[in-house]
């Protein structure tokens, strides 16, 4: 019984590909008893592989917090494997305002001591004790409330490209950290004030407005599923936004659009920008703000000097990386001085620009596509890509995609190749080609030829 990821990251990205089928990339949570988190851990996963879902998942005794892609056509049959469970029948599936079949590539279950990190002893305190859940209409009713005080529960780097106007957007790394910071700040507004809450999905908030009602705040109120659900029913219902910006996710998407306002800076070189990625320098990959300028000009790195490790032999980075802290990788969340234009803490509500197009969200569906090959090398000096093509032909004229998780989707037409060393016109299945790029290319990247 497979109870574990057999395929990495890169292998399933392609089966995806090849699959050409939409998925749903969605989120719930649920706090309940579970006697057994291990076995009920490993129910999940052998149920959900079936189902060819992924995601991350923590399950612990007090319940589940979930991110997860699923395939369309295999929604109703995953819904059906909530619902074995009495805590999850009916339960609320946060779905995505943006889609990406490449939003989560592992299934990844893991049972935690919490499925939270946030430091709280639940025995002082009547974790069902909630604050009063508000819908999108009424939330926005009551932030006219001059009484009202809208608290952002979320970390710094997702606040800074998105946020409620008029929130308070503690200066924190964790959950764990803002719940004393914003009860020392608010201590003298517990019986006056309306505290109003809010964060991605809503699973922070339902234990922090427990916390703070113990703590003797009278008039508790958070936003119910979150921005993910606050977005949705804005839309619905035709409701202005009181939130600005983009919205961060846990996933390979980064982030989600809910206005087109843009609210944060290129950490780099300060031009509006709210686009994130990871420091392609793997000692380091900071997560931080870079535009697409400063991304080519740096090569996804946050600094000349990671820029520079990258370019050293392999071995040599790998040396380097010797004895250095670098478990956490996919989100180190630090700051860095080296981010001349990093804010956070408190933040504007005065848009900076605005986005020229809203994203087609079913631009993947609408783009056909085959798998060519994949990339073996590339020359730096030279800015020329090395690629195996392991199917199908590939001609001059033809327009190619080149995608992966750092690279993105580039687009351009076939121009002038060498085959084998050869310049040809085409290329089969077994010939290694090299052609000149704008842009750097890495190993996980794949080849993919146009055919629309």
């Amino acid at each position: 019984m497979q109870l574990y990821n057999t395929l990495s990251a890169e292998e399933r990205a392609q089966l995806i590909d090849e699959a050409g089928k939409q998925r749903l990339t969605l989120s719930f949570y649920a706090y309940a008893k579970i006697e057994d988190p291990k076995k009920f851990r490993d129910d999940l996963f052998v149920a959900w592989n079936a189902l060819d879902a992924l995601g991350r998942i923590y399950v612990a005794h007090e319940g589940i917090n979930a991110q997860m892609s699923v395939p369309a056509d295999n929604f109703e049959a995953f819904r059906d494997t909530l619902e074995v469970y009495d805590f999850m029948k009916g339960i609320r599936l946060n779905v995505a305002v943006d889609q990406d079949d490449h939003s989560f590539l592992k299934l990844t279950i893991k049972v935690r001591h919490k499925i939270v990190a946030d430091g709280l002893n639940d025995a002082t305190f009547d974790v069902t004790n909630k604050g009063v859940h508000l819908r999108a209409k009424e939330f926005n009713q009551i932030l006219e409330d001059p009484n009202t005080i809208v608290v952002d529960f979320r970390n710094h780097y997702e606040s800074e490209v998105g946020h409620f106007k008029g929130a308070i957007t503690p200066d924190v790394e964790t959950f764990r950290e803002s719940l004393p910071i914003i009860n020392e700040q608010l201590k003298d507004f517990k019986e006056t004030k309306n505290l109003v809450m809010y964060c991605t999905g809503g699973i922070r908030c339902e234990k922090a407005s427990a916390y703070y009602k113990h703590q003797g705040f009278k008039n508790v109120f958070q936003l119910e599923g979150g921005i993910i659900q606050y977005a949705k029913q804005i839309k619905e219902e035709n409701l202005e936004s009181k939130f600005i910006g983009k919205n961060f996710v846990f996933d390979n998407r980064l982030g989600e659009r809910i206005t087109e306002d843009i609210v944060s800076q290129c950490h780099q070189c300060g031009k509006p920008c709210d686009n994130h990625t990871n420091c392609y320098n793997d000692s380091c990959h900071l997560l931080f703000i870079q535009c697409d300028e400063c991304k080519t000009a740096m090569d996804n790195c946050c600094s000349t000097a990671c820029l520079e490790t990258t370019h050293l032999p392999l071995v040599e980075q790998v040396k380097l990386r010797k004895g250095l802290q670098v478990g956490n990788k996919v989100f180190r969340k630090g700051k860095s001085e080296n981010l001349k234009f990093k804010h956070s803490g408190e933040l504007s509500d005065v848009s900076l620009a605005v986005v020229s197009k809203t994203k087609d969200i079913h631009q993947k569906i609408k783009v056909k596509k085959v798998l060519v090959g994949k990339t073996d090398h590339y020359y730096v000096k030279a800015q020329v890509g090395l690629f195996t093509i392991e199917k199908q032909e590939l001609n001059i004229g033809d327009k190619i995609l080149i995608s992966g998780p750092t690279t993105g989707n580039q687009e351009l037409i076939l121009g002038k190749m060498f085959v084998n060393g050869q310049e040809a016109s085409e290329a089969k299945a077994g010939d290694k080609i090299t052609f000149e790029l704008p842009f750097r290319v890495r190993l996980s990247d794949k080849l993919f030829k146009i055919l629309n």
